[in-house]
């Protein structure tokens, strides 16, 4: 496991601001999924993921 690794938002696999794409780098897994995922956490939350992403998109730092 790499120790090193940091959580940035993607600038390659970026849809809004590249929190989902980030967050599929940092994990390894698929961006489609992580988007997915996303709706339907924000759907199932009474729309509480849309101020998640919001806040993850001003504290994350976008990759350099």
């Amino acid at each position: 496991m790499d120790n090193n690794k940091k959580l940035t938002r993607s600038r390659s696999d970026k849809m809004l601001a590249g929190v989902c794409g980030g967050l599929a780098e940092y994990f390894g897994l698929d961006s489609s999924l992580v988007r997915i995922g996303y709706v339907l956490l924000s759907l199932f939350t009474a729309f509480a993921g849309v101020l998640v992403y919001i806040i993850m998109w001003l504290i994350v730092p976008e990759k350099r």
